[in-house]
């Protein structure tokens, strides 16, 4: 669906992703810009935040899988970086 390879797809479940930043400001700030997109399209992701370490995971929780949805949320996460 035309996202970055390094999505991957989880037990037919859910989209995740990881990345690496410098320190844990920058990890945060990430984490902030992905949020404000989450809530421009009302479908909220889940994070895992670490020092310099974020783990992005997406699914739709009213049919407790993947949608179209998410394949948008992570395309629009992709343009950040």
């Amino acid at each position: 669906m035309g996202s970055h390879p390094d999505w991957k797809v989880i037990d037919d479940h859910h989209l995740e992703r990881i990345w690496s930043f410098p320190d844990f400001a920058t990890a945060i700030e990430f984490v902030n810009k992905v949020g404000v997109i989450c809530e421009a399209q009302n479908h909220h992701a889940e994070f895992e935040l670490g020092w310099g370490r974020v783990v992005v995971r997406t699914w739709s929780h009213d049919i407790d899988g993947l949608s179209p949805r998410d394949w948008a949320l992570i395309k629009e996460i992709d343009r950040l970086v």
